[in-house]
């Protein structure tokens, strides 16, 4: 018991030297905080499109399933025959949904009287020369479509555009900068940071309707579109 009472004696004696000589934390203010200006610059590119996307459609519907089908691959096939006259590229026409299915047939009584089967091709074409998009609409109809999902324009590279927004951008930034500090009667010293964000054009679309209801040589006008990209800068001020 008495060499148990020495020991805890010698550990508590310890632990108060080990307290006294312990590290001392010393406080320093340091450098003074960095004094910064925020910007935000916007860039602006306007842009003529020069390609087209096109879904166009064959619907044909019968009593009979094969007979719905084989007329269905017939105009399908004029269809793309018709716009590959036009310069459009086999590897530009891609089939994006082929589909058969049956469709009841009611009376006045809402009683089945019958079936009908709707057969459907689309394919996705994508028009390179916009100069024959009226025309190739046209041929089109003539070789049997009777449905256009959508027409949109688009930059098929937007790579050179987008570059310009942004270095506009940035100088747009600088020129604010170099204003408010200007007046303010600061230095405007070194970037620390640098974020952006580009705002990617809607294609423009067209309505369907009234393509199929204007006749021959469809008047298109591919418009324009336009990038815009934002820059947001923190420079230092001395």
């Amino acid at each position: 018991m008495r060499k148990n009472m020495t020991l805890l004696l010698v550990l508590l004696v310890f632990a108060s030297l080990l307290s006294a000589c312990g590290p001392t934390t010393v406080y320093s203010q340091g450098e003074p905080p960095l004094r910064t200006i925020t910007v935000t610059g916007t860039g602006m590119v306007t842009m003529t499109p020069d390609i087209a996307y096109i879904y166009l459609g064959v619907q044909t519907q019968d009593s009979s399933a094969s007979t719905a089908m084989q007329e269905n691959n017939t105009r399908a096939a004029a269809l793309i025959e018709a716009v590959k006259s036009f310069g459009v590229e086999a590897a530009d026409i891609q089939t994006t949904n082929f589909s058969i299915y049956p469709q009841n047939i009611y009376d006045g009584d809402n009683n089945v009287i019958g079936t009908t089967y709707i057969v459907q091709n689309v394919v996705y074409v994508t028009v390179r020369d916009l100069d024959t998009l009226g025309e190739l609409l046209d041929g089109a109809f003539q070789a049997g479509a009777n449905t256009i999902n959508s027409i949109s324009f688009d930059v098929a590279d937007r790579t050179e555009a987008v570059s310009q927004a942004r270095l506009a951008a940035v100088e747009d930034a600088l020129r604010q900068a170099q204003e408010l500090t200007g007046a303010t009667q600061v230095t405007l010293g070194e970037v620390q940071t640098i974020s952006y964000y580009d705002s990617t054009p809607y294609p423009v679309y067209y309505e369907t309707r009234a393509m199929m209801d204007a006749g021959s040589s469809v008047p298109i006008e591919a418009g324009s579109m336009q990038i815009t990209t934002t820059v947001t800068i923190v420079y230092e001020i001395r």
